[in-house]
């Protein structure tokens, strides 16, 4: 069956966002695991996400000085290696700085890059690295619609669904 992941980034809680949708709180407490790329912006909001999550991986991201999470981690689900790292800097060669990330902490052939900053849905491929950005999971400014991924994992295959709100 594999495992159910959910994938969510830049919840910016309280500064611009409230609470995170309930639509999504509900598919974050059902994923077996929980991937969050940074920038919840509260240690209020980290505490919230641990309470749905059965397991978290997550980073910090350039709203999250005082939370304590590293700027890179890498961690292996379901026979899928994820390199997540919230991102830095314009939005500009983004996925390119994030490739050039994965590559350099990946020790496996195919990782995934899990990434956030841009509050911009991405799915893509850059030099061989398959790379996610769920978006706003609020739909933090400049994001146009609250937005986060699923994807279940199993034996090495990723299947990805992005679920968005207006």
């Amino acid at each position: 069956m594999g495992m159910n992941l959910a994938i969510v980034s830049d919840t910016h809680i309280p500064s611009r966002a409230h609470k995170i949708p309930e639509p999504f709180v509900e598919r974050i407490r059902a994923a077996d695991h929980v991937i969050h790329a940074g920038d919840f912006d509260s240690k209020g909001a980290v505490a919230d996400i641990r309470e749905l999550a059965s397991e978290l991986t997550a980073v910090a991201g350039n709203m999250d000085p005082q939370i304590g999470f590293p700027r890179v981690v890498t961690t292996t689900l379901g026979g899928v290696e994820f390199v997540v790292t919230h991102g830095i800097g314009p939005k500009y060669n983004h996925a390119q700085r994030v490739a050039q990330t994965v590559a350099e902490e990946a020790v496996t052939e195919n990782p995934v890059g899990v990434t956030g900053h841009t509050h911009e849905v991405l799915d893509t491929e850059r030099e061989g690295i398959r790379l996610l950005n769920p978006g706003s999971a609020t739909g933090a400014a400049p994001a146009t619609r609250a937005t986060m991924m699923t994807a279940i994992v199993d034996a090495g295959s990723l299947t990805v669904t992005l679920h968005e709100l207006d």
